[in-house]
């Protein structure tokens, strides 16, 4: 299967429906995070490269933003029957360039393909306004029209999904796209590609360039006065610089970034339904997800009981390379972000945190890190206050809501956050009071194509997916007329 998977991928850049390599003959390579092996070797794009899937990119958005709404609809509609039938193999290479089990794999494909299938119903219903002015001066008509060439930069841990989020709604709205993929995962992005063009997307709709100058890329393209977006999901760090580059030429911005999120177990909790909250929320691709729990808030008088019971599930977990049999838990994606995650953990342990199970790498070759569970973790600690991005759970108590609340609140950061309660009434009187954008009450799982995904202060601007997710690539024209 892995033979057969990574022959099927092309290597090369994907410009104006062409396969290319890069301008200098440049490539990188692509590992295996469960044993550190290479996988590929892939073209990697230069600046003369960018320029090119710039040009392409503009040719074909005045074509493709003409075509009927409900073509558009029928491409995207093929795409999510194409990625449906091949799920074993996109799955396949998923877990082999990410890391993450098979299941979990096959969950994504399935996630990134309702992209395609949710933005092929919502290209036909992007519909503009109609109405007589209150004052009776004139008739408003508002026009809705793409906003252009995008650019699109996706992160490593959902290869696909981050993708076609991106994707499927630029093409419902008429965009023409340049994806820039992580390198850590590119050839999950070249592969879905080739699944576009099958579909029907025509040359230079789609072009995906793969590139180890992340940083050339972006400011090149930013710097072309015909690109006129930027789609980003990464780092709050990275986003504050394409923030800055846009705002040189004042580029209509969308930003996923950081989270920090909190998940707050009540004291009426149902234990059996925190625990498996809490399991999802945290363990989702080994902890590498921006919605991931990162701070768990347990009442005191629950503390002990939810703790153990966390610890034995987590210990539980058999972590391992993620296409074999009977694994939970794969590799991280590379070693800077095992490293991290061991450093969190090693500091909390000496200023005095207990280590309930886990707490280090395994020996052997591969980026493992055990499922962990800290508690008695002191507020100095840095894990405290950062991001862990790793299969950890920090567990520490509070007394009082309000308490509770303010300590969710007390991050820079407000992508997500979780609740746990019996009483709903209760529970979602406490979500409404935390600062973040998506909020889970007595679930782990919460992302949907039909939800608007996004966050409050330094964890973005926009939202994608819904509607509001087709919006970001669209500009509202308003015409003042009399007839």
């Amino acid at each position: 299967m892995t033979n057969d998977v990574l022959n099927t991928v092309p290597l090369e850049l994907y410009i104006d429906g062409q396969w290319l390599p890069a301008s200098d003959g440049g490539t990188f390579t692509v590992y295996n995070p469960a044993n550190e092996e290479a996988l590929a070797s892939v073209a990697s794009a230069t600046e003369a490269d960018a320029l090119k899937a710039v040009d392409a990119a503009y040719r074909a958005g005045e074509t493709w933003s003409a075509r009927a709404p409900r073509e558009r609809a029928e491409i995207l509609r093929k795409a999510f029957e194409l990625m449906t039938e091949r799920k074993e193999e996109i799955a396949a290479l998923i877990s082999l360039e990410e890391g993450k089990t098979r299941a979990e794999a096959l969950g994504e494909v399935a996630y990134a393909a309702e992209f395609f299938r949710w933005y092929a119903e919502e290209a036909v219903r992007d519909q503009g306004m109609l109405a007589r002015s209150p004052a009776g001066a004139n008739n408003i008509l508002v026009q809705h029209q793409p906003v252009g060439v995008c650019l699109l930069i996706t992160p490593w841990n959902f290869p696909a999904a981050m993708g076609t989020r991106k994707i499927a709604p630029a093409l419902a709205a008429g965009c023409t796209t340049i994806l820039k993929p992580a390198s850590e995962t590119p050839l999950t992005a070249l592969l879905l590609a080739g699944l576009l063009e099958e579909a029907g997307v025509p040359a230079g709709v789609v072009n995906v360039i793969p590139s180890r100058r992340s940083s050339v890329m972006s400011n090149t393209i930013l710097g072309d006065e015909r690109v006129r977006k930027v789609s980003f999901t990464g780092s709050t760090e990275v986003g504050r610089l394409l923030l800055a580059k846009a705002g040189e030429r004042v580029v209509n911005c969308s930003m996923e970034l950081g989270g920090n999120a909190p998940f707050v177990v009540l004291d009426d909790a149902d234990m059996d339904v925190a625990i498996e909250s809490a399991m999802v929320a945290k363990m989702r691709n080994a902890g590498e997800s921006c919605i991931g729990a990162n701070r768990f808030y347990v009442h005191s008088s629950i503390i002990d009981e939810f703790s153990r019971r966390l610890a034995e599930e987590m210990g539980r977990l058999k972590v391992g390379h993620g296409l074999e049999q009977g694994v939970d838990v794969g590799p991280l994606v590379n070693a800077s972000t095992r490293d991290k995650v061991a450093e969190l953990v090693d500091q909390a342990v000496a200023q005095g945190a207990k280590v309930l199970t886990g707490g280090e790498a395994p020996e052997g070759a591969g980026f493992f890190y055990k499922p962990t569970v800290l508690t008695n973790i002191p507020d100095s600690a840095d894990i405290s206050r950062t991001e862990i991005f790793g299969p950890v759970a920090a567990i520490y108590p509070f007394e009082t809501i309000d308490e509770v609340v303010d300590k969710a609140n007390d991050t820079e950061f407000g992508l997500a956050a979780y609740v746990i309660g019996r009483d709903v009434g209760r529970a979602l009187s406490v979500a409404s009071r935390i600062d973040a954008g998506i909020l889970g009450v007595n679930r782990g799982f919460v992302s949907d194509p039909a939800a608007p995904f996004g966050g409050f202060k330094q964890s973005g601007i926009g939202r994608e997916g819904s509607q509001d997710g087709l919006h970001e690539f669209i500009e509202k024209k308003y015409i003042a007329v009399d007839w």
